[in-house]
């Protein structure tokens, strides 16, 4: 069976670590089954071509896509120039890919959507999702409650709903939470892999990166721990079964 390729941006490790392991719980897919990248450390293989994996998986990261390239790191424009890179590959073989937050905004900028600040930021911790008519007959969301919680976090979001893609999950506050492109091509605004865990550990690491006012933090941990999060973690362990399979 080929592996999965999990590539991912964040440059604190323990964030990595914990998003890593978080992406193997949620997936059911074991280490072995995976190829891990840390893009904040390691280049891209060069010619890596994207048949060679079962499906691609992208991680979130206190990156903005959106962000003039004047203002980012060099280590930032060098992962998101990596992962745009990809992207031709992916779209063209409709090679499975699941983007979680991060990768929303990568996957709509690469086919023309618009993402930017202007609308639709969402503070750190819970956020009622609901499916979209579409949702009832793709295979990720098919038969999922209607509406549940998901833990959200992001200072930009896709605008408008990019070219040739469906649109399955919304929120109040950011109505494009998923979507796809394709039959195999997903990105979510919300992050699939994680847990209250998860989010305490990212609220004490990104209190100072401007997602919600420091002295909040500690209130954000009480709401993540009272939320009830199940249904995102379904749609990642979906994705994954349905292409672990790929010879």
């Amino acid at each position: 069976m080929k592996p999965f390729l999990i590539l991912q941006l964040r440059p604190e490790t323990d964030a990595s670590d914990a998003e890593y392991a978080s992406i193997l719980n949620r997936s059911a897919l074991t280490a072995d089954h995976t190829h891990r990248i840390r893009l904040d450390r390691d280049p891209l293989p060069k010619g890596l071509d994207v048949t060679e994996y079962a499906g691609v998986i992208v991680g979130g990261g206190p990156g903005c896509v959106s962000d003039p390239a004047d203002t980012k790191s060099a280590m930032d424009a060098r992962i998101e120039a990596e992962i745009m890179g990809l992207m031709p590959q992916i779209i063209a073989a409709d090679h499975p890919f699941m983007g979680c937050c991060y990768g929303l905004g990568i996957l709509a900028h690469h086919l023309g959507g618009d993402v930017s600040k202007a609308q639709y930021s969402e503070s750190v911790g819970p956020s009622t999702c609901a499916l979209t008519a579409e949702a009832a007959t793709d295979p990720l969301t098919a038969g999922l409650p209607h509406q549940w919680q998901a833990f959200v976090g992001h200072k930009e979001a896709v605008q408008a709903l990019p070219p040739g893609c469906v649109h399955l999950v919304a929120s109040a506050p950011c109505p494009f939470q998923m979507i796809r492109y394709g039959t195999h091509v997903y990105a979510t605004q919300f992050h699939p892999e994680a847990d209250a865990h998860d989010f305490e550990q990212r609220i004490h690491i990104y209190k100072d990166h401007g997602y919600f006012p420091p002295e909040q933090a500690d209130t954000l941990i009480e709401t993540c721990h009272s939320a009830d999060v199940t249904v995102p973690g379904e749609i990642l362990h979906r994705f994954a079964a349905r292409y672990g399979g790929a010879a």
